[in-house]
């Protein structure tokens, strides 16, 4: 199983930005298709953004298109989410999960797809 590990969470003002990283230790993320997901205090886990194994598809939910960009970099073996104009709705617990699938050019935003999730990261975004 892979151990994925996020960072990069924390308290930002409304209007400000983060990024969350996602790296695996020993195991590399190549071949894996890897998604954000968050979960607010008595809400359901939300599919936030994915990224193909190959890096040809992304895709993101309404709620935070235009506002958040997700990105491999194959050199660090870690993925990014990094997030602008931050909102209050924005503050969750993140998580990054990994979906074994090679040179796959799709990705899909359901939890269920997903074998191997990170501890996850709060995220607050308050004044």
């Amino acid at each position: 199983q892979l151990h994925l590990m996020e960072s990069g969470g924390g308290l930002v003002q409304p209007g400000g930005s983060l990024r969350l990283s996602c790296a695996s230790s020993g195991s590399t993320l190549d071949y894996y298709t890897i998604a954000w997901f968050r979960q607010a205090p008595g809400k359901e886990r939300e599919g936030v953004s994915c990224i193909s194994s190959s890096g040809l598809n992304e895709n993101y939910a309404d709620s935070v298109k235009g506002r958040f960009t997700i990105s491999r970099d194959t050199d660090k073996n870690t993925v990014y989410l990094r997030m602008n104009n931050l909102k209050p709705e924005d503050t969750a617990i993140y998580y990054c999960a990994a979906d074994y699938s090679p040179y796959s050019v799709f990705c899909v935003r359901d939890g269920g797809r997903y074998k191997s999730w990170g501890q996850g990261i709060q995220v607050t975004v308050s004044s």
